[in-house]
């Protein structure tokens, strides 16, 4: 176990990629991090090549991070808001073991800024929700461009499995390209079936 020191006070940036598609996972991303990268900031604000370049830099230059996923299958059961606070909780949980990898213990205790206006359930953490904390917070802002990018890798890695439907273009968003492709193909394996009847309802799908 390599052993460095220990950071005295702990910030937690937490943030999510994948609410709104109408396929693939939640992703919520973890990360404590000090040093200041030019550049980082929502990752919605940013392009595919400059998130790329900035997920390097946040992921080699952080104290810890972690990334928590919520199936397809869980945010149907669940609803989307309850999952995506349950990939929050797993994001947290998976900082807490790379944070004792690193330093040899759990973290003991930590401020956590989630981007958004619910606190996550079930974690023990000082908490603060914080609307458009993407753009008004440091660690947020890292974190919401860790969790893009892990997404669309995950998504562009279901497009090999599920070709028909172009998830390395779209990322499962519901976009004219992606209604014609369920139209005329159906539904995979990684669609969220409860997207999809609300749509259908609505009479918006198609």
């Amino acid at each position: 176990m390599h052993i460095v020191e220990k950071p005295r006070s702990l910030v937690i940036g937490v943030d999510e990629a994948g609410r709104g598609p109408l396929a693939g996972p939640v992703v919520s991303t973890a990360v404590i991090i000090k040093e200041k990268i030019d550049g980082v900031k929502d990752s919605k604000c940013l392009s595919a090549v400059r998130r790329e370049a900035l997920f390097n830099l946040i992921v080699n230059k952080a104290i810890a991070f972690g990334i928590g996923v919520a199936s397809p299958k869980e945010i149907d059961n669940l609803n989307i808001l309850r999952a995506t606070l349950l990939s929050m909780k797993r994001a947290i949980e998976s900082l807490n073991l790379n944070y004792f990898e690193r330093y040899g213990e759990f973290i003991k205790e930590a401020r956590v800024f989630v981007d958004g206006n619910k606190i996550i359930p079930e974690v023990k953490f000082h908490q603060k929700a914080v609307i458009g904390g993407d753009r008004k917070i440091y660690e947020i802002s890292a974190a919401s461009i860790i969790a893009k990018v892990t997404r669309d890798r995950m998504m562009k890695s279901f497009s090999k499995k599920y070709p028909v439907y172009a998830f390395e273009r779209h990322k499962g968003y519901a976009t004219p390209l992606h209604r014609e492709m369920i139209k005329k193909y159906g539904i995979s394996e990684i669609h969220r079936r409860s997207f999809l009847k609300k749509l259908n309802e609505e009479n918006s799908l198609w």
